[in-house]
């Protein structure tokens, strides 16, 4: 008779791990849900609302628009100005209405400090919102060839 081990095959070990693949699959089909069905679940509600006297719509804030080209004039409107005119048409302009828009166009080739000290001017004299008016770019065109 053989004397041996008698050793018992062991079954199957519990996962110690979580497989998180499942998980996350859920998590993004949840995901894709809520993003399809949250703009759909706005609720729009149909009332018939009342009719009351309003007050008319104020117009277009003003505009005032300053260019200064390359050879280094102000323009005001399309008519050249010196910096002291255009100090004080902007501050005319200012104690009118604060809320006037500047419309600065500057040439691409004038140095940066004169813009600056136009900005400036401006903003001492009481106008605060300046806008900078470019042109769009084409696309196109500014790529340059291959050789």
């Amino acid at each position: 008779m053989a004397f041996g081990r008698l050793e018992r095959p062991q079954g199957s070990q519990p996962m110690s791990d979580i497989n998180m693949t499942p998980l996350i699959d859920v998590m993004l089909v949840l995901l894709i849900i809520f993003m399809l069905t949250a703009p759909l679940m706005t609720s729009r509600l149909k009332l018939d609302l009342p009719k009351a006297p309003a007050p008319s719509a104020e117009p277009a804030p003003l505009t005032f628009t300053v260019a200064l080209t390359a050879d280094g004039l102000l323009h005001l409107d399309d008519a050249v100005v010196s910096k002291e005119a255009l100090r004080q048409q902007a501050r005319a302009q200012a104690e009118q209405k604060p809320d006037t828009e500047v419309q600065l166009r500057a040439d691409k080739v004038v140095p940066y400090g004169q813009v600056a000290e136009l900005i400036g001017l401006l903003q001492q004299a009481g106008l605060s919102r300046i806008a900078f008016v470019t042109e769009a770019a084409d696309t196109a065109g500014d790529t340059p060839a291959a050789p």
